[in-house]
Formats: structure tokens, sequence, C-alpha cells
């Protein structure tokens, strides 16, 4: 791609909701089995691995992995690679608890990278609350879409 030359613009994806419909629950067996992969022991309050910050988030949001990409005009074959990813607890997570996952994408900024050529930077928000709408957490996620075919 010419440095000189403009880039197409990236689709228009900014404020299109990522919220689940359906609320997601750790359960104790699925918690104590990443632990025991992970190895170490499952906490005895009921509380839930940290990790589960991205886990639930990702599961529960309104889009599979390949619909968010879809939505990007991105194939998800491509390889999206996740760039950063920010988290803030509220309240620590716990098993058997049903969670409300919301979310939007904040943007895509398409830009132009030495290595990679063609690229867009995919930032989406994602928060758990409880039924209350008590708020748990909320994570920031930032993703590179190589955009080969454009460099």
């Amino acid at each position: 791609m010419d440095p000189l030359k403009p880039l197409p613009d990236a689709p228009s994806v900014a404020g299109i909701s990522l919220s689940g419909k359906t609320p997601y629950v750790i359960s104790a067996d699925e918690n104590r089995a990443l632990c025991a992969t992970i190895g170490v022991a499952p906490a005895e309050d009921g509380s839930a691995h940290p990790i589960y910050f991205y886990i639930a988030t990702q599961i529960g949001m309104g889009m599979t992995v390949a619909e968010l990409c879809k939505t990007c005009d991105f194939d998800v074959e491509d390889g999206p690679m996740i760039t950063s990813t920010k988290v803030g607890f509220s309240q620590p997570l716990m098993t058997e608890v049903l969670y409300q996952v919301t979310g939007e994408i904040l943007g895509l900024i398409r830009k132009l990278s030495r290595k990679l050529g063609v690229m867009d930077m995919l930032e989406y928000e994602l928060r758990l609350s409880l039924p209350d709408g008590t708020a748990v957490l909320k994570t920031t996620n930032v993703w590179v879409l190589p955009r080969r075919h454009l460099s």
C-alpha cells in the first residue's frame, strides 16, 4: 500500500450493541475444572477464578467472536489478534450466580502498520452485572484486525 495514498474508510460500527440476551452462570464444576487445569485450588468461599472476567463476558455477549468480526467486515479466519484487555472489578466473581452481559463496540480505526500493512483497531466494552443491575466488572478489549487484502 502506498503510504501517501489515503486508506479506505473502516466500517462504521461504533455503538453496535454487544449485550447478551441470556444470563451467564459460572458453574462451580467449570470453575473447579479450570482451577485444576492451571494448578490452583478453587476458592472455598464460592468465588470464581478471576479469569472468568474474560470468559464470561466473551461467552455471554450478544455475538460470537465470528459474528463480531463479521460485523466489522472481517473474516475470523484472517486471524484477529488481542492487543490489550483492561478490567476493573467492583466485586469478586462468584460461582452459581446469574450475570448479565452488556456492552457495545466503541470504535474501529483503520491504520497503516509497517509489519501488518493495513489493519483495523477494534475497541469494545463489556460489562458484567447482577440481575438487579449491580455492577460487577467492566472490561475494555482492543483487537487488531489485519486487512492483508488492502495492503
